[in-house]
């Protein structure tokens, strides 16, 4: 019995990881006087791996060992990747931050709103897609800058948050790395909005 604990310990100790959010200057007070958010999502400053490649350094060594197996695998693998952030990424994050605001609180993030007079801008700086082999596996982890902007004025930053290794797991296997890349991109809406309503409500 202690060794089948001993077991399960060593192999679970892969899923937890620690998610740490550190206000880097500003306030959530805008949030008292607009409640519509808009939301844009920014890939520039992606960095992968321990190795620090950039995005289409992953693409292009990737979807060559693609197509080196199956002719047209690293095509379709390139078009799924950049697929998932509108798919995915995007309305997981949205999501879960909206959870939180929709019944005690009118305040509502979303993209393309483009008349509201404050944007969140979710910088994603770091992505590691973690792994899955079954009975073993590694969690995603998502590190993202989180800014507060005046739409007419993205130079203006109201607020700003250092979100660093969103954990992306999930109970059972899950083999697809989009899909664990995206519930780390859950985890960060969960608990900015949890950071938002200790700081501003």
């Amino acid at each position: 019995m202690q060794k089948t604990i001993v077991v399960f310990l060593v192999l679970t100790s892969g899923l937890l990881s620690a998610q740490k959010m550190k206000i880097i200057e500003g306030d959530f007070n805008l949030l008292h006087e607009q409640n519509q958010i808009n939301v844009a999502f920014v890939y520039d400053n992606m960095k992968l791996f321990k190795d620090n490649l950039s995005n289409e350094e992953y693409i292009k060594n990737h979807s060559a060992k693609l197509e080196e197996d199956t002719k047209g695998k690293g095509k379709s693998r390139e078009k799924s990747w950049y697929a998932s952030r509108e798919l995915i990424y995007a309305p997981k994050f949205l999501e879960l931050l909206n959870r939180y605001f929709h019944k005690d609180y009118d305040n509502f993030f979303d993209q393309e709103l483009t008349n509201a007079k404050y944007t969140l801008i979710v910088d994603t700086v770091r992505v590691y897609p973690g792994w899955d082999a079954g009975i073993m596996k590694q969690p995603a982890k998502v590190s993202t800058i989180l800014r507060f902007v005046e739409t007419a004025n993205k130079s203006h930053i109201l607020a700003e948050v250092d979100c660093k290794d969103a954990p992306g797991n999930q109970w059972g296997s899950n083999f697809n790395n989009e899909d664990r890349i995206g519930e780390g991109y859950a985890k960060t809406g969960k608990s900015f909005a949890k950071l938002i309503l200790k700081k501003a409500f």
